[in-house]
């Protein structure tokens, strides 16, 4: 699980806190449930009328993605575990690897490993792991569009909120004293509108993107390594070959 996003989301609410605070403004007053569930609800609503039903099914995934994503493993260690791979095969042949693949929890690296043992041809092998990658990389950007999308809609369906709200101050002109709650009342769902796409929904589609580049980029890792097994390269030409694929300050942090 990565906290960051969480955290991320923590520090914006105390921020948000303390300046309204420091304004005289009780935080409480951000709890009014119309405003609530006008901006929530619309929002999600208006977001999901521009998908499929076939997409509506992922909705969990992708929130799942965008707030406690999976650990992706350091590039190091998959380095680690190919070099690894890439000496037994050395020694004894790919069809020594049998054993070791089923062993392997990381499923893309056990099918183009499965593929290499059973004999495909390393051009249609690398082709096939390719062209997942790129399904991958097409269905995290609609996930990350989605919620985009909903960092969109907030606002504007926020300020929908205040003119309502406005409607009903100009229908209770007769009661001055009435007004300024009313007008505070209604200026709450254009801060719930703002507050959502720029405290969650944006952040949550940037970091379905950030999680697809690294995910992918540990998949063409694992590709780049798998055809060098295949084609019986030292482990220590792998190694220094992967090695080369990955940031340099990654390489440094396994030094240190």
């Amino acid at each position: 699980m990565d906290p960051v996003t969480l955290l991320g989301f923590g520090i914006s609410i105390v921020a948000l806190f303390v300046f309204m605070t420091l304004e005289g403004v009780a935080p409480m007053a951000l709890l009014f449930l119309p405003a609530i569930i006008l901006v929530i609800v619309a929002t999600f609503g208006a977001a999901i009328a521009s998908q499929t039903m076939a997409d509506l099914k992922k909705l969990p995934s992708w929130f799942k993605m965008a707030v406690v994503p999976g650990k992706v493993p350091p590039p190091t260690e998959q380095i680690q575990t190919l070099v690894s791979l890439a000496e037994k095969a050395r020694k004894e042949g790919l069809l020594a690897l049998e054993a070791q693949v089923k062993a392997i929890e990381d499923p893309f690296l056990k099918r183009g490993l499965q593929m290499g043992i059973d004999g495909t041809d390393p051009e249609e092998l690398r082709t096939v792991l390719e062209s997942e990658i790129s399904a991958k990389k097409a269905e995290d950007k609609v996930a990350a569009k989605f919620m985009n999308a909903m960092g969109g809609y907030a606002p504007t369906i926020g300020i929908l909120g205040c003119i309502v709200g406005l409607m009903n101050v100009m229908a209770n002109l007769q009661n001055p004293e009435t007004l300024g709650p009313m007008v505070s009342a209604a200026f709450i769902a254009t801060l719930w509108g703002v507050m959502a796409a720029n405290f969650w929904f944006l952040p949550m589609g940037a970091k379905i993107l950030r999680v697809s580049e690294l995910q992918a980029a540990q998949m063409e890792l694992l590709v780049e390594g798998i055809a060098e097994i295949q084609a019986g390269t030292s482990p220590r030409a792998v190694r220094q070959k992967l090695n080369a694929l990955i940031p340099p300050s990654e390489l440094a942090k396994e030094a240190a």
